[in-house]
């Protein structure tokens, strides 16, 4: 299991200061009578703890007990066994009471966030600007660009390209090109003390996961649920869409991320939202209570490969089966959402760079659903199910079909099957982004809303970001909305 270790190793280096001051605190190594004093100064090569010596780990190498507290604290669970497994889980209720002492002293919600700029970067990340989402349930984009300006940042109006957002530097921003309430910083501007971003003014968010709850677009007063939910960004985006006016059910299986996603929503002043702590999966589709649920948003669990804040590790070129594996998963939770009665458009999203988890799931669900609208479609037969064939029967069954979302966006799906074109992908170098993939699926036959390849919402967004300009006069504003000051 080298690249394991590989990968473990990698980020505990990255982690390395933050390790130290979590193992200084919790004075782990004093309190620990029967540690060998030596232990600690052990440093961890490619092929396990070593003392200093030819081959060995040199001084630039992470400590045994850091990679240890790492795997207990930010890793995936103690490898382990044995007196190293037993140690670290009697000192565990102490490591995590300095972890979050270190996240209220710094005012920080995710682990991510405790690194230093300079160690959360690698080379694909150095290019990638800062992007911050306006949070228009707070405020509006012209105040947010008058509060920065009185800090100092110049404005340079609406960016024109991509190559425009590429040559940011200083306290220079931009408003998006694509995205209407999406400012430009350069890379690795840090706002996390700022106070819009301490009060939820902005959401410091990507662009490219931006698009999965601007492309869906949910009109005000519809049900939407956002199957993966947490963190929470893409379900704070939904709310501002709707105006706080319809109502969301948000899912996810993790007790501790739904905790941090409902502090984070309630600073972000989001209303009408429903949590659960369940698997989407289980959630019944026939289920009265998600009977008007229109939009669907899903951002499965996926190998992460798009993310360029991260090292070399195994996600980043995961196993075949490892691949198979999650792209399973993706074709059963994209099956099971589309199954909701009354769903009228959907965006399928991962964070993964992955074809087996991008369009072949797509197409995967696409035929799957072609098949049985073909061969064996269920209708209503006098309050009874009946299989009829097409043609004889029904001729207007409702099925979902790819929407050929936002055309002026640049990236498009890989030519894994006619029509993935429709598809949206984005990359560090194409669209100075993560790595993401987006896909748009509407109901199509009876019952089914006008195809567009923009919801209504979208657009009203992009006309709206239109004459966005330095100096240009200030549109009138709703009373109810919180002026920045």
């Amino acid at each position: 299991h080298v690249r394991q270790l590989y990968a473990l190793v990698s980020e505990t280096l990255r982690y390395s200061p933050v390790l130290e001051k979590l193992l200084a605190g919790a004075a782990l190594l004093q309190a620990e009578k029967k540690l060998p004093p030596q232990l600690a100064k052990v440093r961890v090569a490619g092929g396990g703890p070593s003392a200093a010596g030819p081959g060995a780990a040199g001084p630039g190498s992470p400590t045994f007990p850091q990679v240890l507290v790492y795997d207990l604290l930010f890793g995936k669970g103690l490898k382990c066994g044995g007196r190293w497994k037993a140690l670290a889980r009697r000192h565990r209720a102490r490591l995590e009471a300095e972890l979050a002492r270190l996240k209220v002293q710094q005012k920080v919600s995710r682990n991510e966030d405790l690194l230093a700029p300079a160690q959360a970067a690698n080379p694909g990340a150095s290019q990638v600007p800062r992007y911050v989402r306006v949070n228009t349930l707070k405020t509006c984009v012209d105040d947010v660009i008058d509060f920065f300006k009185r800090q100092g940042y110049s404005y340079l109006g609406k960016a024109s390209s991509v190559e425009e957002l590429r040559a940011l530097s200083g306290k220079k921003f931009l408003l998006d090109l694509h995205l209407p309430e999406l400012l430009v910083f350069p890379p690795q501007t840090d706002f996390h003390d700022n106070l819009l971003y301490t009060s939820g003014h902005i959401i410091l968010q990507d662009k490219a996961s931006c698009l999965p709850a601007f492309l869906l677009g949910p009109t005000a007063g519809s049900h939407v649920i956002d199957a993966c939910a947490a963190p929470g960004n893409k379900t704070s985006h939904l709310a501002a869409i709707l105006k706080n006016k319809g109502q969301i059910f948000a899912f996810d299986v993790d007790t501790k991320r739904l905790a941090t996603m409902n502090t984070m929503l309630m600073r972000a002043g989001v209303t009408g939202f429903q949590l659960a702590q369940q698997d989407f999966l289980t959630v019944d589709p026939r289920d009265p209570k998600y009977g008007k649920v229109t939009y669907i948003l899903l951002d499965p669990s996926c190998s992460g490969s798009g993310m360029v804040n991260r090292v070399p590790r195994e996600e980043a070129a995961p196993r075949a089966e490892r691949l198979q594996a999650l792209a399973g998963f993706q074709r059963k939770v994209l099956s099971h959402a589309l199954s909701f009665p009354a769903l009228q458009r959907l965006v399928y999203s991962t964070c993964s760079l992955h074809q087996e988890e991008n369009e072949d799931v797509v197409h995967a669900v696409l035929q799957e659903q072609d098949s049985a609208f073909r061969y064996t479609v269920l209708g209503e037969c006098g309050g009874m199910q009946c299989r009829v064939l097409r043609g004889l029967a029904l001729t207007l069954v409702p099925y979902h079909r790819l929407v050929n979302a936002f055309p002026s966006w640049p990236c498009r799906g890989l030519a894994a099957f006619p029509g993935a074109e429709s598809c949206l992908r984005a990359s560090p170098a194409d669209t100075l982004t993560h790595g993401f993939f987006v896909a748009v699926l509407e109901r199509h036959g009876e019952g089914a809303a006008a195809p567009s390849s923009l919801p209504a919402a979208a657009e009203e967004n992009l006309q709206h970001g239109e004459g966005t300009k330095p100096g240009a006069a200030l549109k009138k504003r709703k009373r109810k909305k919180q002026q920045v000051k």
